[in-house]
């Protein structure tokens, strides 16, 4: 075993994190637990790997009006690897605070987008079909899964099923994959409701909205357009773009993309200086979960690095 030279001091690696403040901050307590039936639903989640064309990184933190008023974090996130076309497949989720066990929902949601998408890319013994992928029918599986869980929680196929799942499971969806192309990374991308999808320019630390956003020129648009799962609207929003070397793609809730407005202020900033390299994904989880007052719901962010031929983002 090897020894400390002496007179070495030992590094204090027991001095807590404090949390990241944006301008003034938010009230500081400590966090009351959720109810005893959402253990399902832990505060904090993260995750990170890499393939050798992208590097993932996730992570989701319940905002602190439900660690005050103990209920759940009710947004989720999915992330995984197609092995066979090599793409990354995401699926992120917003369960509406109005709904009975919204959290249950956004999970739901996210697992059946998840499903079909790496489902449909199996289809295609050559991955190509990330191309002509339907992502249409991944809203509608995602819908249908919401009016099975309230078929299965009613104990009967009620009609009135799709009503229940609005009133119990009613959630965002934000999802699609990234697929390496000869002529790069390709994105595609859907979203009902309103969360929403980014690409950050490392270079120079703006941010480009791949769909509506709530501030700009088309606020009227998404404001009126917002309807969750599991009604799926015609046509279903969706996307497609490619990813230079030099950007990261983002997936996140409104707890990530409302404090960060259009990208031109202190949280754009923050992320900017976070996200040039890929992070921990416990760091990634620690500077999600900043304070800033007023800005108080659960935030989810899935981030997606091109990675070069030698394998650096």
């Amino acid at each position: 075993m090897m020894s400390r030279p002496a007179g070495t001091a030992v590094p204090d690696d027991t001095a807590p994190w404090p949390r990241i403040t944006v301008d003034i901050a938010g009230p500081e307590f400590e966090p009351r637990p959720p109810e005893q039936f959402a253990f399902d639903f832990p505060d904090t989640e993260c995750d990170g790997w890499s393939t050798p064309d992208f590097t993932v990184r996730s992570a989701s933190v319940r905002g602190a009006s439900h660690r005050y008023s103990r209920k759940p974090r009710q947004d989720a996130a999915r992330v995984a690897v197609h092995e066979e076309a090599g793409a990354v497949v995401f699926a992120v989720a917003d369960g509406v605070s109005g709904a009975t066990d919204s959290q249950l929902g956004a999970l739901e949601a996210c697992r059946a987008a998840m499903e079909r998408m790496l489902h449909l890319l199996s289809q295609d013994a050559r991955g190509t079909q990330g191309g002509t992928l339907d992502l249409d029918s991944v809203a509608h599986h995602a819908a249908e899964r919401l009016r099975q869980l309230s078929a299965w929680r009613l104990g009967s196929n009620d009609p009135q099923s799709s009503a229940v799942a609005a009133d119990w499971y009613a959630t965002t969806l934000v999802a699609g994959i990234v697929l390496q192309e000869p002529t790069g990374p390709r994105v595609r991308v859907f979203r009902i409701g309103d969360s929403g999808a980014w690409l950050l320019d490392r270079a120079t630390g703006s941010y480009h909205a791949l769909l509506g956003t709530k501030t700009g020129s088309d606020t009227d648009l998404v404001s009126n357009a917002v309807r969750p799962l599991p009604h799926v609207p015609d046509p279903v929003e969706q996307t497609t773009e490619h990813l230079t070397p030099s950007e990261v793609l983002l997936i996140g809730t409104d707890g990530f993309g409302d404090p960060l407005g259009d990208g031109d202020g202190l949280v754009g900033a923050l992320f900017a200086r976070h996200l040039a390299v890929p992070p921990t994904p416990l760091r990634l989880a620690h500077v999600l979960d900043f304070s800033r007052e007023t800005f108080d719901d659960d935030r989810t962010l899935v981030a997606v690095w091109p990675r070069s031929p030698g394998g650096a983002p």
